[in-house]
């Protein structure tokens, strides 16, 4: 069979991420990669044994060869390189945020719509086996209806002033931070989970560090806390460091949940809860393996995660038998199999988010930021950025 040929665009944390992953996925061959230095993007491919590295990902994308990308760059640089990826006849895979406003994510869906080409978003936390099960336990009733979503996405990685990440410069990242970057993870998790649509929202934002101390080198993600002293600049900080969210779901759900950059001790700690009329589950992604269920007339338990005693539904979303754990770097290749699959067979479902899903949740990102400068409720069509 004819391997796919794909290149990755970014060679930062993502990058590596979304690499390493693709070594994992048969029928996938990582031809290229690019990025901003050069040196950087040979590095990276010459520990994979890519030989093709570029500082200009528009190289890469005049390669008629190549038949999908990879963009794993700061959140300003994803739509105009998804966009020119389309142009050039690419499917894409896309790190989340799809684009930082919402008008630019529209124009992306329907390029990719008029073009015919598979487009995915990187909301890999979907993939969790315990998740999938989740879903499948919601959908099969087993719950009852759905009365109550809360929960968390606490991390540590900012807590200190001294630290910094391209994702809290405006101009790299966006308008949002804590809920772009983690906040949208746990919202279309819940929706997923749950297939109920948040329809309305009031959020409240705060940088708790308005000046952080930036070092005048680049510092890469989630390594700050390993970094020695060096030159730093005051800088201004207009993202926010925490967010916390009330929302009506569905009908007549209601729910609440909190982001958190600064949370000491919480290293990628996304906790979720859904209650129901009948039973209850708690997962927490730092003990992916386990679920939580909780019913009010019998002893609560808590299931392991095990092919062979999930739902049938979301089984295949467990490569390893009971007792073998699969944990972050298992979800991308889940999502990467599905997306390459349907890159094959063009008559394949999509079974992995696609940028309508990216859409959704910059709608809600958005709704967000505009509660928070109104302080007060904003209304969201419930069918707002879903696949049509």
């Amino acid at each position: 069979m004819k391997k796919i040929r794909t290149a990755i665009f970014g060679t930062g944390f993502m990058g590596r991420v979304h690499l390493e992953a693709l070594r994992r996925v048969e029928g996938v061959e990582v031809v290229a990669i690019a990025g901003r230095e050069l040196q950087s993007a040979e590095r990276l491919g010459a520990g994979f044994g890519i030989e093709r590295a570029e500082s200009d990902y528009r190289q890469i994308l005049q390669d008629a060869t190549v038949d999908a990308v990879h963009i794993c760059t700061p959140n300003a640089m994803h739509s105009p390189m998804a966009k020119d990826a389309l142009l050039a006849g690419k499917h894409v895979l896309c790190e989340k945020p799809l684009a930082i406003s919402v008008e630019a994510a529209q124009e992306l869906v329907e390029l990719a719509r008029e073009k015919k080409l598979r487009n995915g978003v990187c909301h890999n936390l979907r993939y969790y086996p315990m998740a999938q099960q989740m879903r499948r336990m919601v959908q099969n009733g087993e719950l009852g209806r759905v009365l109550v979503v809360q929960g968390t996405y606490s991390q540590d990685w900012l807590l200190y002033e001294t630290d910094w990440n391209w994702r809290i410069d405006v101009k790299a990242g966006g308008p949002a931070r804590t809920m772009a970057d983690i906040g949208s993870h746990w919202f279309d998790l819940a929706e997923h989970v749950t297939g109920l649509r948040v329809r309305s929202l009031c959020a409240d934002l705060q940088t708790f560090h308005p000046v952080r101390k930036r070092p005048k080198r680049n510092v890469e993600t989630f390594a700050g806390k390993l970094a020695a002293a060096q030159d730093v600049e005051d800088t201004p900080v207009e993202t926010e460091d925490f967010g916390s969210v009330m929302f009506h779901l569905g009908e007549n759900a209601r729910g609440s949940m909190t982001a958190s950059q600064v949370a000491a001790g919480c290293k990628n700690s996304l906790h979720i809860e859904v209650f129901g009329s009948k039973a209850s589950v708690r997962w927490n992604q730092e003990r992916p393996d386990e679920l939580w269920i909780g019913e009010r007339d019998t002893a609560n338990r808590l299931m392991l995660k095990d092919p062979a005693l999930m739902q049938p539904q979301a089984r295949n979303y467990a490569d390893l038998p009971g007792g073998h754990s699969e944990g972050y770097d298992d979800t991308f290749k889940q999502l990467f199999r599905r997306f390459y699959a349907s890159v094959a067979d063009p008559n394949a479902p999509a079974e992995y988010p696609q940028m309508t899903d990216g859409l959704r949740q910059l709608i809600l990102l958005e709704a967000e930021l505009e509660s928070h400068r109104k302080r007060g409720w904003v209304e969201i069509e419930a069918s707002a950025g879903l696949q049509k």
